[in-house]
């Protein structure tokens, strides 16, 4: 899309943009920009994370004018999309930020929790990233949305919300910016869940779009059948019960927690399992549930009816719920056999590491990792069979069974966002394809494959690139 700026010494031809300053070559971090003649609207601004606690990229200024922006779009409430819109209002942002309702009630709990965390791991090191009164002013800039409705965000800008099946109210956002009464659309994947989600409604897929961006967390994997995971999970947890241990699962607050419980609600109810006591470690997890039961009316059919019918998917027989710090340090006096569900997911923070401390030695127990485990994480050192892992300091012999669902992904696999890209591409007008929210390796097999298997032209953007339409 061009436009000209009329100057006394001739005409300057500028192009509308899209800048990638976040989940570009980099699975977390999503920051992009579109710039037009009349708007400057970012979508997503995502924590950095993996690797070294604190990376200076989170605390770095951003590459753009944030008093001049006007409008954010937010895709969904995991902090790797949301983590840094507290810094936003920190550094002066006044726009509105449109998302789904149920982000709009998540994220606030995401970001208090984060700024906890970041502040307690890295204030030392890098000073204030935000502060609480920079998480409540975000918090007054959330515009609720509804899914598929239009919503005229800027002058030449207008955006739809379509339901992404990744988590509760995730969304991709299509974007049309319209200039010299020419239209382009835009959409932006957002996280594509992994259909069937046991409890979200399916993808509600795009038809048509110039230019994509697609997340590849998952671009050159391919996930374990989907009916096999809660056959999966039910052997995890006999081996465990048998073997008199403890089984850990480092768990993320926001929908893997509530797909775990309604599974294990069921395996309860059919009396699939032994009677075991398990512990849900985690209050952002806890609070999380709670937005999710307040929210049925985002739920799958079949949820939404058992909930009428007063069967609480997130709440079954011998499940304790331990908020304050008093009752999760009581779950180590319980005896084994135990679940116990805690976050970090990824183990780079929270109760989990507690838990690993205590019973990654012994042979007895088992740790089972139930989605992505980002590279440089300790969940990912676990994974690939590190056998000492250093936790507050401490050298932790890995004794314990290690195991991976990979069924739990919320994020799609190959097959799924080839899927995803079909029914885009079906409209007839995909120009190009962006390769984003993927590690390098992921984002340019994807846009390989893209190209071979669809005939698309794909690309995956490096940091800081721009791409003029």
């Amino acid at each position: 899309m061009r436009f000209t700026l009329l100057r006394p010494w001739g005409i300057i031809t500028l192009m509308a943009t899209i800048t990638f300053y976040g989940g570009a070559l980099s699975v977390t971090g999503a920051n992009y920009l579109i710039k037009t003649k009349q708007s400057q609207v970012v979508v997503d601004c995502g924590l950095l994370q993996g690797g070294a606690h604190c990376p200076p990229e989170n605390y770095s200024e951003f590459p753009y004018n944030v008093a001049s922006l006007d409008a954010v779009l937010v895709t969904h409430a995991h902090i790797d999309h949301v983590g840094r819109l507290p810094k936003l209002a920190r550094e002066g942002l006044s726009a509105p930020i449109y998302a789904t309702l149920p982000t709009t009630e998540l994220a606030p709990i995401m970001l208090a929790d984060s700024q906890e965390l970041i502040q307690e791991e890295c204030g030392d090191k890098r000073g204030v990233l935000y502060t609480v009164e920079d998480v409540d002013a975000v918090t007054e800039l959330f515009r609720p949305v509804g899914y598929n409705e239009m919503v005229q965000v800027t002058p030449d800008i207008r955006v739809r919300f379509r339901d992404a099946g990744h988590i509760l109210g995730s969304a991709s956002i299509e974007v049309w910016v319209t200039e010299d009464d020419k239209e382009t659309k835009i959409v932006f994947s957002g996280d594509i869940g992994n259909p069937p989600m046991p409890l979200l409604a399916p993808i509600d897929y795009i038809e048509d779009a110039d230019y994509a961006l697609i997340e590849t967390a998952y671009g050159n994997r391919v996930h374990e059948n989907r009916d096999a995971r809660q056959g999966l999970l039910e052997g995890a947890i006999k081996d465990v019960i048998a073997a008199g241990g403890v089984l850990m699962v480092p768990t993320f607050a926001i929908e893997r927690t509530q797909e775990i419980l309604s599974e294990i609600n069921h395996l309860v109810e059919s009396s699939s399992i032994p009677p075991v006591q398990i512990f849900l470690d985690s209050p952002l997890a806890i609070e999380a549930t709670g937005v999710y039961r307040r929210s049925a009316a985002f739920l799958n059919e079949e949820t939404k009816q058992k909930m009428a019918g007063g069967d609480d998917v997130f709440d079954f027989p011998r499940l304790a719920f331990t908020a304050t710090t008093e009752q999760s340090k009581a779950i180590n006096e319980f005896p084994a056999p135990k679940i116990i569900l805690a976050g970090a997911g990824m183990s780079t923070g929270g109760r989990i590491l507690h838990h690993e401390l205590r019973y990654l030695p012994s042979e007895k127990n088992m740790i089972l990792f139930i989605g992505y485990q980002a590279q440089g994480t300790l969940g990912r050192k676990i994974l690939d069979g590190a056998t000492a892992v250093t936790i507050f300091g401490e050298t932790v012999p890995v004794r314990a069974s290690v195991r991976f669902i990979e069924g739990y992904s919320a994020h799609a696999d190959q097959n799924g966002l080839l899927e995803w890209l079909t029914r885009l591409k079906s409209g007839g007008s995909l120009k190009k394809v962006f390769c984003v929210q993927g590690d390098e390796d992921s984002s340019r097999e994807f846009a390989a494959l893209a190209t071979e298997k669809l005939g698309l032209d794909a690309h995956a953007p490096s940091g800081g690139e721009s791409f003029e339409f």
